[in-house]
Formats: structure tokens, sequence, C-alpha cells
């Protein structure tokens, strides 16, 4: 996947895409790999880097909902456990099965949380992560050793997904455009082509449901406007049908359609604090059923830390760089202290993350609280012609792109054709063979033994680029080269989770990053100097 055969492909495109997706999140990768596997011409534009928002900011978890269940959106529940086991198949080598407890403190809580989750595996069908059972006191001190246990009666042990989130994203990307798809980072989108006001269009089409009526008065959306960030160059690209799949940002877009089209999208943040090893030893993660204002929290080992999230706020603003407030991360610190022997301190956290959720105003969840709005999404088509997808979560990213996709062929008038998503493995989710030993290179599946072999290529390339870091300086030249890293921060953010382990230690291995950016993409020092500063004013952030 290489940026520059990207570039090339927009510029000799001379007829129109059959589908332009904007927006390089989940959703959007979802959408652009499901039309290019169908055979649909597909253009995707990110104005940013692949998941540099909400989809690189997870929980880490592919799963179909405790708390959904326990509200009774069943249905909800039952296709995200669905779904979660096609990421399994799809994807073994960055989505696997994560042991959970529940501890519980009353005799009657963990025969609630028992019957529960009984029924989360029955609903998983061949499709779950391993059988749910109640455990003993002592059994759940064995699985969870630094869990307090005054008062503890017991507990409940089930199985969810974990993954990682920005590598998955770049792995869509990397799928997406091996079935054709043009997919380029860092390409804005400044304005959507309409037809001429002259044009006499009065049209009705009926497909899958969907009506689209566009009269004399309503120019159709008929392609986007571009702009290249690195370099300046402005393209247009004309397109048969546009996909909004831009996250918090939706609505914007619908402006750019519609200068009076109301607000679907009710944004939410959620914070994140990520801790040492040491807090959570073993490998089963502690999920809290119910926090002082009703979410679930979790404690989840990951990558050699722990993360601890997450929070539930709504929010106004919709910054690139979403930042905790004071009161989510004292919030997260004071519940993680709750219920570990050791509580964590302020001096304790290694990072902190925030995500904002793009969830889907209803009119009866408009004056609720963010915890209660559904996490389903939902899809709009403009009278332009303009569809949006909004809403969802990262683990029915791959239904939500067969919806979207299904009515975006209706609406652009495409020959139709079915999804071929459901058993279609993600880019580096063949066959591996032998697991490397570095748990580094084991993300990257089939094309671990290549990054392996690059790594061992020159001395330098096995170096670690920081001591407390397990990321090697082969790493940066893979990304550069096969995953279309452009900035520090690609590197140090999402094709590596430096940032999300240690920001600080990330900050100290910037400028090293940068040299070996830098040799490969052809840039000089100033370039170098201004990545380091640009990144280090972001990874700051992270720092609590």
């Amino acid at each position: 996947m290489n940026r520059s055969t990207m570039l090339e492909q927009l510029r000799g495109r001379a007829r129109p895409w059959d589908v332009i997706i904007v927006g390089g999140g989940a959703t959007g990768l979802g959408a652009a790999i499901d039309a290019a596997s169908r055979g649909y011409a597909t253009l995707l534009v990110e104005q940013s880097d692949f998941a540099k928002g909400t989809s690189s900011r997870s929980t880490k978890l592919v799963h179909g909902g405790v708390r959904y269940l326990r509200q009774g959106q069943v249905g909800l529940v039952l296709s995200a456990l669905r779904e979660r086991g096609l990421m399994r198949r799809n994807a073994p080598h960055l989505v696997r099965s994560q042991p959970f407890v529940v501890p519980c403190y009353s005799r009657w809580s963990r025969l609630y949380y028992t019957v529960g989750l009984k029924t989360y595996d029955l609903l998983a069908g061949r499709l779950g992560f391993g059988r749910s059972r109640r455990l003993s006191a002592r059994a759940t001190v064995d699985m969870l050793p630094t869990i307090q246990q005054a008062g503890l009666r017991g507990g409940v042990l089930y199985h969810d997904g974990q993954f990682d989130d920005a590598r998955l994203a770049v792995n869509l990307a990397q799928t997406a455009a091996g079935h054709g798809a043009c997919v380029l980072n860092y390409m804005k989108m400044t304005g959507l082509m309409h037809e001429p006001d002259d044009t006499q269009i009065i049209e009705r089409r009926e497909r899958s449901g969907v009506v689209v009526n566009w009269t004399d008065v309503t120019r159709r959306v008929t392609g986007v406007e571009l702009e290249d960030l690195e370099t300046g160059e402005r393209h247009t690209a004309a397109g048969r049908v546009v996909i909004n799949a831009t996250g918090v940002y939706a609505d914007a877009i619908r402006r750019m359609d519609d200068s009076h089209a109301k607000d679907i999208i009710r944004p939410s943040q959620g914070a994140h604090i990520v801790l040492d090893r040491s807090f959570l030893p073993g490998d089963a993660a502690v999920m809290v059923p119910k926090t002082d204002d009703g979410r679930v929290l979790f404690a989840i080992p990951w990558q050699g830390v722990v993360v601890v999230g997450t929070t539930d706020i709504a929010v106004r603003e919709t910054p690139l760089e979403p930042r905790p407030i004071e009161a989510e991360l004292e919030f997260l610190l004071e519940h993680a202290g709750r219920y570990l022997v050791r509580a964590p301190r302020r001096e304790d956290v290694l990072s902190v993350f925030a995500g904002l959720r793009p969830l889907v105003v209803d009119a009866s969840a408009a004056a609720g609280a963010t915890a209660r709005i559904s996490r389903d999404h939902a899809l709009h088509v403009s009278p332009a012609g303009l569809v949006t997808i909004a809403g969802g979560k990262w683990t029915t990213y791959r239904k939500m792109a067969q919806d979207v996709v299904d009515r975006a062929a209706a609406v652009g008038d495409l020959d139709a054709r079915p999804c071929v998503t459901r058993g279609l493995r993600i880019h580096g989710g063949s066959n591996t063979g032998a697991t490397p030993d570095d748990a580094a290179l084991g993300q990257y599946g089939s094309d671990a033994p290549a990054v392996a072999s690059l790594c061992q290529s020159e001395p330098r390339y096995g170096q670690l680029i920081h001591r407390a870091l397990p990321y090697r300086a082969g790493q940066v030249v893979w990304a550069v080269r096969h995953e279309m890293a452009r900035t520090v921060e690609d590197v140090l953010a999402r094709r590596t989770r430096a940032l999300v382990l240690s920001a600080r230690a990330s900050i100290e291995a910037g400028p090293y990053v940068a040299r070996l950016m830098a040799g490969e993409l052809g840039r000089d020092e100033a370039w170098q100097r201004e990545q380091v500063a640009a990144y280090e004013q972001i990874a700051r952030r992270y720092v609590w």
C-alpha cells in the first residue's frame, strides 16, 4: 500500500468512481472493502490518517455489549455477537478471546450475573468465545490476584474479544487496496460537487426499500472536491454515489450538501487511563458491572499494560485531538481503587486518552444521558443522494459497511451485487505459520515474517526505538514503505501503539523515529524538527 501509487490512481481516473467514501475510520474502511470486493470502482479519502479519530481510541474490545443486554437491547447484542465471531475468524492475528471476571460482593449479584452471562453465551451460539461459569471466592482471587477481597463472595467468568483497533484499521485499508480500492490519507474533502443549476431531473427510484426523490430544485451530488494536505494539490473526483462515513463530523458534511440539515449526531466522550501491568497481573480482565454513573467499567490487560475505561459524557466540541477532563480521570482512578488492592495514583498513569462516540439521536433519547442512547447505527439519504452512515461501534463495522453499500448501490443505480465480506479474510489474517517470538511482530499476522526479515536486514533496524517500548526501527521503516505512515504521529500513535503504552517514552522516541522516516521519505532536517515538535505537542495531551 503506497501513497504515490494511490495518487496516480486518483489522477489517472477518467471515468466517475462508482462509490466515493469520505472518512477513513472503521466504518469508512469497512465500506471501502465491501464496495471494492463487490467489484465497484471505489475511492476513499481521509483528511488525516486512517483511524486518527474515534477508531483508534476505543477500549480495545470486540464485544456484544453486556450492558446492552441488561437494557433489553437483545437485537443489538445478537448482531454484535455474530459480528464479533466473524471478526475473530477474519482477523485472527488481531482479534482474540479475552477472559473477564465479574467480582461479586453478594450472593445475589453472583446469581444475577451468572444467569445474564449464560444468556450472553446462548445468543453467541456457535460463534461464542468460551462458556461462562460461576467462580468461588478462592477461584476469583486466583484469576484476579490484586482484586479487593474484603466481602468478596465469588465471581462470574465470561469471555469476550480483544483487539488492536488502530492496527486493524491499517489492515482494513490494505485489504481495500488489495481489492482495487484507491485509499488516501491526508486527502481532505473540501466540498461536494452537484449537478449544474439548469439540470432538470425528475426521477423516482426504489431499491431495497429506499425512496429517493430528485426534482428540478434538488441538485444531485455528483462527486467531491479534494485537497492533498501534503502538497496543496487540488483534485476533483466524480462519483455515482458519495458515502459520508465521518463519524462525529457527519453533520458538518451533511450541511455541505444541505445547509438546513438538522443534526443527527450527539457526540459523547469516553476517557481511559493506562497503568503498569503490575496493577492487574494474570490473563483475566475485570468487568465492574455498574459504576456511579450506571456504566460498565473495564480493567483490561493489553499489550503489556492495563487499560481502564471508560466514561461517557456529552460534549459539544469535537476536536481532532479530544482530551480527557480532570473529572473523568479522577472517576477512573477512584473506581479502579475500589476494586484493586493497590489503588492507582495519578503518578502511576502511563498514558491517558479519549475518544468521541458518534451517537445517533432519536426522538426518545434526545433528552437523555448519552449512556442511554442506542449504540446501533443509522442510515440517512439526503434529497440530493448523499448517503450518511452514523452510530454503531467497532464490533459491527462489517455489518454497517454491508448496510451502507447496499443503500449506496441503490441510490447510485449501480448493478446489484452481493456482499462477500462475511467470510473475507482481512490483510494479515491468512494462515500465519509459526508465531514470532517477538509479540510486537505477532500483530502483523502473515506479514510478520517479512517485517522480521526487514528488522534483521540491517543492524540498526533491529534496535529498539526506546528501551521502554517493544518496537524496533525496522517497524518504522515498514510502516513508511508498506502502511502509508506519513508522520511521526502515524508511527507512534497508530502503526505502533507507543503513545498509548507510554506517552513519555514515545516523546523521547520521537527524534529517532523522525530520522528513520526522513531517510525513507526524502525529508530534510527542518522536516524532522517540525515533526518532533508537532508530535510532542500532541503526545503531551496523553500525559496526566
